[in-house]
Formats: structure tokens, C-alpha cells, sequence
């Protein structure tokens, strides 16, 4: 029990930090999860037995759960492929990129690294759905780590040395490379020489050698993203310093200030950053004050669920969103009403019908969301979107548009704002967006998306049909 206190207390000294750093916020998971209740009901705990787990079964609801544990997992293998961040120096607390002589991302305050068991937890997330791709890496600095700690074993953790060896030799094998499975299963034997099942793994390997199956081990690819087509766009962008790739290539961009010819933005001016001519993008910052910002996260974050992609006419979640939603009705507070007018006077579109504007949309948590292709009979189609930060994040974060190449980092209280749709009524296919994955910090965006009708007088067509 002291040694496990001292770990966490030295891993969360700061409990506000602690889920600004994903590292820090999965083994804050993990530690809630797994190792609590390991240590709860061990052997060891002999001592006050009773009043422990009748301590731990009053808050255990409260706890994390096993898809809270998993979901923490992902995220962590999902920054390791948007980023290109190498496991090893995850594992040290550190977000330095795979690729030589490239300067770490972030670097957090306080460095947090993980033990062997947090890095056999993260592999075998992987490894139980079949991706050995990123199960080996992990695997292998599980089995690095219990190597330096000579195989030692703590009641807190769920794994060993030889639960690490046995996932990964079967995870080579697995990706072809049966010579390295072979000298695992040889080691874990080393250990548990009495395991018949891995004495038949051994026999099975080296039987595979003589036949000449040696030479079919193939490099791991990594599992293709089924949502994400122009994955290797979009991680560019998300890695990609400042966002544009050529500025001075860019003239046209200017700031301004802008009313829009509306009496609302008079005394006070939208602060308009052009940040892109085509796709017409453009950044109004301070659209918002500190204090709005923090009236909206208060009231959406009762109603907080997993956010979902559209499919047909039914919603479902979808394991590449990640982030959690809500809705918020402009009558549920002054500072929505006051929102939605200065909404109106930046576009220049009504907002009067509820069926001809979506609710304010909230997302908080960052994580990685494409547009949705969704179009409402009713309505019609998105004609602009309004994007409001309500947050700063320390790293990553950024909405990239894939196809127009180019990023916008996140900036608190700053309104993003594009046109969905081209003046003839197409759909500006520019626009496809994505959001970058959080690195390090919270990030809390606030949605608004105005649909096409009721806007013929507001923004008609041009002369020119392909406008």
C-alpha cells in the first residue's frame, strides 16, 4: 500500500494537469481501474481487509470502467499514428516524433512515463482486435521494462514478464515473423519451463523454420482507416507547423475589421482574419469573451453524451469520433440568445427558425471528427458553419482541411467561419475538414450550422453558374 500511494502520488501531484496529459490521463484511468481493486483484493491486503474493499465498493460505480480504460488506449495509439510519435519515448513521458532529428511536440512540465504493465495494457488493447501493428511496439517496451526490473511482479499489476512474452511472440507469429516468435516462446520457458502450451508453440515454430516459412514474415502495415481516405493529408496537416504551407505565396490573406453592415457589430467590430481565399475561410478572433465561454461549457456539460456520424436517416457512433456532444436551444440562457445575434450579424443569414438552423452544437475533448455528409429534407443543406473555440489547448487540436491543404490551430475565444456551400448551391468539397487529436490540453468547440433555406435573399446565386 505505500509503494502504490508513493507511485501515484509522484504520477499526480497536480490534479488539474492530469488530463491535459494524455499520458498522465491514461494512467490516471489505469491506476482507478485496474490497479486499485488489484490492490484491494490481493493477498497482501490482510490487514483491514474488509473496511478496503467496503471503502472501494461505496465509490467503485464512480470509477472508471473497462471501455473508459480501452478508449484511453486508442487515444494514445491514435496520437502515435496522427503524429508520428515514437513509443518509446511515449513510454518515457516524452511526445518526440519517430523520425530522427525532429524536436518533441510537447513537452509537458512534468514528465510522466509508463510502466511496463501500462505499456502491456496499451498492446493488448491492440493485440485482443487482431492490429499487431501497434500491439508489437507496445508489447516490446513491455517486455523491455520487465527486463530491467529483472521480472519482478507487484500486486497492483495485472501482468508480468511472462504474460508480455507470451502476447508477443504470438503477435509475431501472427505478423509472419516466426524466428523471433520462437526466440520469445524460448524465453517465456525460461520462466515457466512446465507450460505445455507454449512447448507446442515451440515445436510449431521451429517445425514452420525447417519447412522454409522463415522467409514469408512481411513489414506490418497499419490497419486501414475505413472513415479516414485522405489519411495521410489530414496527418500532415495535423503535424504540419503553422498550418499554411507557403505564406508568402499568399497575398490576398489580410485582417480586418468588419461589421458586416450590421448596427449589431458598430461600436464593436468583428476582428476578421481571411485565412484562406478559397474555400472563403476566414478567423474572427475574440468573438467570444472568457466569461461566455465558460457559461456555455457549464450548461452543455450536464448533457454531455458520445457524439455520433450519421448513417441514413439513423445517428450511430462511430470509433473514430471520440469526442462527447451536446445540444443547447438558444432559450436556455441570455449568453446563447446574445451568441446567436452576433452569429447573425457576422454571416449576414437569418437565424430566426428553429427547423432552418441547427441548435448550438458543443464538443468538448477534442479527438478526431470528419464533416458529415448529412442533408435535411427540411431544410436543405448546410450553407455556412460558424466554429467557435471556447478553449486553448496546449498542442494539436487543429481543424485541417484536407483537400484545400491547409490547417487552423485552435485560438480561445475565436470564431472559425466558411461556406458550406458555393452561391450556385453546390456543395464546396474544399470544405472536408477534420479535427486534429488533442496532444496535450481540453478542447471545447461551440458549433453552429445554418442551413440553406430561408436564405435566398441573405446570399443569392451569382451571375456566374459555377460561382
Amino acid at each position: 500500500l505505500p509503494r502504490f500511494y508513493e507511485k501515484v502520488q509522484a504520477l499526480h501531484q497536480d490534479p488539474e494537469a492530469s488530463v491535459d496529459n494524455p499520458l498522465l490521463a491514461f494512467s490516471l484511468i489505469k491506476r482507478l481501474h485496474l490497479d486499485w481493486p488489484n490492490v484491494v483484493y490481493s493477498e497482501e491486503a490482510t490487514e483491514n481487509t474488509q473496511a478496503l474493499q467496503e471503502g472501494f465498493q461505496e465509490v467503485e460505480e464512480e470509477l472508471p470502467g473497462a471501455e473508459d480504460l480501452a478508449g484511453a488506449a486508442q487515444a494514445l495509439m491514435r496520437l502515435q499514428d496522427v503524429y508520428g510519435l515514437s513509443v518509446e519515448g511515449m513510454a518515457k513521458g516524452s511526445f518526440q516524433p519517430a523520425a530522427s532529428g525532429c524536436l518533441p511536440l510537447y513537452s509537458p512540465g512534468h514528465r510522466a512515463a509508463l510502466s511496463a504493465d501500462d505499456c502491456f495494457y496499451v498492446g493488448k488493447v491492440a493485440y485482443d482486435t487482431g492490429d499487431f501493428y501497434h500491439s508489437i511496439p507496445w508489447l516490446e517496451e513491455a517486455v523491455g521494462l520487465f527486463r530491467l526490473s529483472h521480472g519482478s511482479w507487484n500486486p497492483e499489476d495485472g501482468s508480468s514478464l511472462e504474460a508480455a512474452l507470451d502476447h508477443l511472440a504470438f503477435a509475431y507469429y501472427r505478423a509472419g515473423n516466426i524466428s523471433h516468435a520462437l526466440s520469445l516462446s524460448k524465453e517465456f520457458l525460461h520462466y515457466e519451463p512446465s507450460n505445455q502450451r507454449v512447448v507446442r508453440n515451440v515445436a510449431k515454430y521451429q517445425e514452420l523454420l525447417e519447412l522454409g516459412h522463415a522467409a514469408k514474415a512481411v513489414p506490418l502495415r497499419r490497419p486501414n482507416g475505413t472513415q479516414l481516405r485522405s489519411r495521410d493529408a489530414y496527418e500532415e496537416l495535423c503535424q504540419r507547423p503553422g498550418g499554411q504551407p507557403y505564406l508568402e505565396r499568399l497575398p490576398r490573406l489580410s485582417c480586418s475589421y468588419e461589421t458586416n453592415g450590421s448596427p449589431y457589430l458598430l461600436l464593436q467590430p468583428a476582428k476578421k482574419e481571411l485565412v484562406q481565399a478559397q474555400p472563403h475561410v476566414a478567423l474572427y478572433h475574440d468573438f467570444i469573451s472568457d466569461s461566455e465561454a465558460e457559461t456555455i461549457k457549464g450548461l452543455a456539460r450536464p448533457w454531455l453524451q458520445r457524439s455520433v456520424v450519421a448513417s441514413g436517416e439513423q445517428q450511430q457512433e462511430a470509433e473514430y469520433r471520440i469526442s462527447k456532444s451536446a445540444w443547447l436551444k438558444a432559450t436556455v440562457d441570455p449568453v446563447v440568445v446574445s451568441l446567436e445575434k452576433r452569429i447573425a450579424a457576422l454571416t449576414g443569414l437569418d437565424l430566426p427558425v428553429p427547423a432552418l438552423v441547427d441548435h448550438l452544437h458543443l464538443l468538448a475533448l477534442g479527438g478526431q471528427s470528419m464533416k458529415s455528409p448529412l442533408y435535411r429534407m427540411k431544410s436543405g443543406n448546410r450553407i455556412a458553419t460558424v466554429m467557435i473555440y471556447l478553449s486553448s489547448v496546449q498542442a494539436g487540436g487543429s481543424t485541417a482541411f484536407i483537400y484545400a491543404n491547409f490547417s487552423v490551430p485552435v485560438v480561445k475565444n475565436a470564431a472559425l467561419f466558411w461556406w458550406n456551400l458555393r452561391r450556385s448551391g453546390a456543395g464546396d468539397g474544399d470544405t472536408l475538414h477534420g479535427a486534429c487529436p488533442v496532444l496535450a490540453g481540453d478542447k471545447w468547440v461551440a458549433n453552429k450550422w445554418i442551413h440553406e433555406h430561408g436564405q435566398e435573399f441573405r446570399r443569392p446565386c451569382g451571375a456566374d453558374p459555377s460561382d
